[in-house]
């Protein structure tokens, strides 16, 4: 029997047409309230074409955002449905390219940005959208719209900043949903979710996607005095500008308010450390620094996740310019010679860095120990070279190291002697002290401070 074979074109058309029916299906089930219908029938359109919903025409796209975000509210997911019913809105707001794949298909790329993606190479056409079903949304978003509102200022109040962050961010999709992007709202969940105990890199996540979305926080305040009770009320703006032309109000100004945008960068970064995700905090720190040079904290988290990330030359050079720009930064200064320390060649430079801020502040917690032990270097390297050229009869290079040492030792122990006038009760520096008036031949300060060190035991 000869096999029966449809066309590609019959097969994608067929595949279109049901697409269409159970789309259709579905929101006439989600609108009646039958939620497994719904449920079933979006499942079974997501099923063939999978999260390529640019084969899905406009009017039929915004049909599967309506019925998916509807049938998820109904079932409680407020935010996730809302998001997808404020998808419906950048089918308006956005471009349509349209044209044909490889196979033949028809195609939908919502925006520029997911036709050059997806579309690259293809011959598109810009067409525009108008969704068709933008009011039933807002019927059915308004309702929950101050619930939401209401729950997220109360449990905010309350320092339950979980569920705050949670209805925060509820708001503002419900909002979008009705064709209002208020980002105040997300800002506001993501400051409430970086008070939180267990979502705080959820609290990151949303407040770098505002920074990435050119969000500052300034708004634009109207005001008016109304002429019937003397009282300065805040209006919309299409209040603002009808009132003008009544006499029910005078007095009309317009405020802006601060920009949040070096907060947001502050927050965030220091956020994103603190979930030890170093790199991404390093680079949004160093985006941040470019817009705000000043800001201490954001040079401090930049610092700080350079040498988290194990980025110790970038972690250096950045130690070293905020010296630059500020001479008595003492704690730059003080990792800036531990770091130098931790390089046998750097010696010289981590002993004059420490000597910098020693001449700052003589108290700074362990700069003065760390100038000591700039000073003597590699102690225990230099007793083995001396005992290597000993046991190989080079005596005379032996006994130039042995001086070399002493040397040292005499440079720093000023330094020693300083630290213990600061705290005569530490064993720590008084057995310290022992050694170096040992090896700087001192016999007499030595048995002085063995004597110490054993009545301190």
């Amino acid at each position: 029997m000869k096999k029966l074979v449809l066309s590609l074109a019959i097969l994608s058309a067929t595949f279109v047409w049901a697409q269409k029916k159970e789309i259709a299906n579905a929101v006439k089930a989600v609108d009646s309230g039958d939620l497994s219908t719904a449920n079933s029938e979006i499942s079974k359109a997501e099923g063939i074409f999978g999260d390529k919903t640019y084969l899905l025409e406009p009017s039929v796209l915004e049909q599967y955002y309506y019925a998916k975000g509807l049938s998820l509210i109904k079932a409680g997911k407020n935010i996730e449905g809302a998001e997808y019913l404020s998808k419906i809105n950048s089918l308006s707001s956005a471009a349509i390219f349209t044209g044909k794949d490889a196979g033949k298909n028809k195609v939908y790329f919502v925006g520029k940005e997911a036709a050059d993606k997806f579309g690259a190479g293809l011959s598109l056409k810009e067409e525009k959208y108008s969704p068709s079903l933008s009011e039933k949304v807002r019927s059915n978003v308004n309702a929950l719209l101050q619930t939401a509102s209401t729950e997220a200022t109360k449990e905010y109040g309350n320092k339950n900043y979980d569920k705050a962050g949670e209805k925060f961010a509820e708001t503002y999709y419900l909002l979008k949903a009705g064709d209002q992007d208020n980002k105040t709202y997300l800002y506001y969940s993501g400051i409430a979710y970086a008070q939180s105990t267990d979502n705080k890199s959820k609290g990151a996540d949303i407040l770098v996607s505002l920074i990435k979305d050119g969000y500052t926080g300034e708004e634009t305040v109207y005001t008016a005095k109304n002429t019937k009770t003397g009282q300065v009320e805040t209006l919309d703006k299409a209040a603002f500008d009808l009132y003008k032309k009544t006499k029910d109000y005078t007095d009309f100004k317009t405020e802006k308010t601060p920009s949040k945008q070096e907060e947001l960068y502050e927050v965030a970064a220091s956020l994103l450390f603190e979930q030890k995700r170093y790199d991404e905090a390093g680079k949004l720190a160093e985006e941040g620094l470019k817009k705000f040079p000043k800001n201490q904290s954001l040079s401090q988290t930049q610092s700080n996740s350079y040498f988290k990330s194990g980025k110790t030359d970038e972690f250096i050079n950045n130690l070293k310019t905020k010296i630059t720009s500020n001479p008595n930064d003492k704690e730059s200064l003080y990792n800036l010679g531990v770091m130098l320390s931790k390089d046998p060649a750097k010696q010289a430079e981590a002993e004059a860095t420490f000597k910098k801020l020693v001449d700052i502040d003589p108290k700074f917690p362990n700069a003065m120990n760390n100038l000591v032990f700039a000073i003597l270097g590699e102690d225990e390297a230099a007793i083995n070279q001396y005992r290597d050229l000993k046991k190989a009869g080079k005596i005379d290079e032996a006994n130039k190291v042995l001086e070399q040492r002493r040397a040292r030792f005499q440079k720093a122990l000023p330094f020693a002697e300083k630290m213990y006038a600061n705290d005569p009760n530490n064993k720590e520096v008084v057995t310290l002290l022992k050694g170096m008036y040992m090896t700087t031949q001192n016999t007499a300060k030595y048995n002085e401070f063995k004597a110490k060190e054993a009545a301190m035991k």
